[in-house]
C-alpha cells in the first residue's frame, strides 16, 4: 500500500469530484447540455413515414441543439464567463421554441432555459460570504435602533 505524502489529506476520487463541482455552475451546465442532447434527438425524428425535420428548419435543429450542448460544457469548463453563456444559452433555448420543433417538445426548451438560469445565478463560493456580510451590514445600519428613535422624537 502506497502511503499518502504527509500534509496531503487522503481523498477519494468523490470526494475530489465534489470539490472540483462546487467550484463552478456544474447543474445549470448539466442542464443545458441536457437539454441541447434532447432537442438535437427531437429534431431527428421520423414518425412512420413523417419526418419531422425540413428544409431551413433542419438546419437549426441540428446548429440549435449543438451551440446548446457547446455553451453547457463551455460554462463548466471557464466558470469565469458563466454570465455570458447562461444569457446566450437562455436566448438560444426561447429561441428554439420557434428553431427546433417547438424546442424539443418543450422539455429541452425547459431543461436548457433552467440551465441557463442556474448558470446566470450561480456564484463562486469566496463571493458567497462578502454578499451575504455585506446585505447584514447594510440592514444593520439602516434599522434604526430605540436609541435614535428617542433621539428623533426629543
Amino acid at each position: 500500500m502506497i502511503e499518502p505524502e504527509v500534509g496531503m489529506p487522503d481523498r477519494s476520487a468523490w470526494q475530489r469530484f465534489r470539490a472540483w463541482r462546487r467550484e463552478r455552475p456544474f447543474v445549470g451546465g448539466l442542464l443545458t447540455a441536457l437539454g441541447g442532447v434532447e432537442m438535437f434527438f427531437s429534431g431527428q425524428l421520423d414518425i412512420g413515414r413523417i419526418h419531422v425535420q425540413l428544409g431551413i428548419e433542419g438546419l437549426q435543429a441540428t446548429i440549435i441543439p449543438i451551440l446548446l450542448l457547446l455553451l453547457g460544457i463551455l460554462a463548466v469548463a471557464m466558470p469565469a464567463h458563466r454570465i455570458f453563456y447562461g444569457v446566450i444559452a437562455l436566448a438560444i433555448a426561447v429561441y428554439s421554441l420557434v428553431g427546433v420543433n417547438l424546442g424539443g417538445f418543450f422539455i429541452g426548451m425547459l431543461l436548457s432555459t433552467v440551465g441557463g438560469v442556474l448558470t446566470v445565478a450561480w456564484m463562486p463560493l469566496d463571493q458567497r460570504g462578502e454578499r451575504r456580510s455585506r446585505g447584514r451590514r447594510r440592514r444593520r445600519e439602516s434599522t434604526p435602533t430605540a436609541d435614535d428613535a428617542a433621539e428623533e422624537t426629543a
